[in-house]
């Protein structure tokens, strides 16, 4: 059998390609409850065509997953999201985006190993979903940032009072963003950065 074949070996399309001046990568995750724009926000700040999971929702899910506060949503992570963005021409991250659903969460613990860092997207309407994500990447010991997505028809809170509701500590940054922009997504990219930098030079307590 002729194992020769003229068929083109395709390769990364050429946006796709990881640059050449790329001297570091960082894995980050983007966690959240269910329907906080999680999907958004990979969408709209990667640098390459996303991967994505989303299946449409059935009747199935009915009684299973909590819709409420996003019952007009059709669509939703079933694995991960994936997408990558060079904040300097040094330096690259790589975006995971965690499924919403509990009953997907035991893929969690394999999206957090290596993860340097994590943005928790949370959604003022339905605070409530947030506090088990919150309490998972504190378990784990990963540092975070939490983003308010600004969603249109959601009430606007002080930064305290989210502090108080979400029971942070004072140096978790909390940075409001519209998870639909790239610019928006992607400084809150560089607030996590920026306070990575900023837990890696804190002393180690006594």
């Amino acid at each position: 059998m002729d194992c020769k074949s003229s068929e083109t070996v395709v390769g990364p399309r050429s946006e796709d390609r990881l640059p050449a001046s790329a001297a570091a990568a960082v894995k980050i995750v983007i966690v959240g409850g269910f329907g906080v724009g999680k999907t958004t926000l990979v969408r709209s700040v990667s640098e390459i065509r996303p991967l994505t999971t989303e299946e449409t929702m059935t009747q199935a899910s009915a009684g299973v997953d909590d819709t409420a506060g996003v019952e007009r949503k059709t669509a939703t992570t079933v694995a991960m999201d994936f997408g990558r963005i060079s904040l300097s021409d040094e330096l690259v991250l790589y975006l995971f985006g965690t499924p919403g659903q509990q009953r997907f969460w035991f893929l969690w613990n394999g999206l957090f190993d290596g993860a340097l860092g994590a943005v928790v997207l949370v959604d003022t309407r339905r605070l409530e979903v947030s506090f088990d994500v919150i309490g998972r990447l504190e378990e784990a010991g990963v540092p975070f940032v939490v983003a308010v997505n600004t969603f249109p028809d959601a009430t606007s809170y002080p930064t305290e009072e989210l502090r108080a509701a979400l029971d942070l500590p004072e140096k978790v940054p909390i940075v409001e963003c519209d998870a639909r922009l790239r610019e928006s997504s992607r400084d809150v990219l560089i607030s996590l950065m920026r306070y990575l930098r900023s837990h890696a030079l804190a002393p180690e307590p006594m």
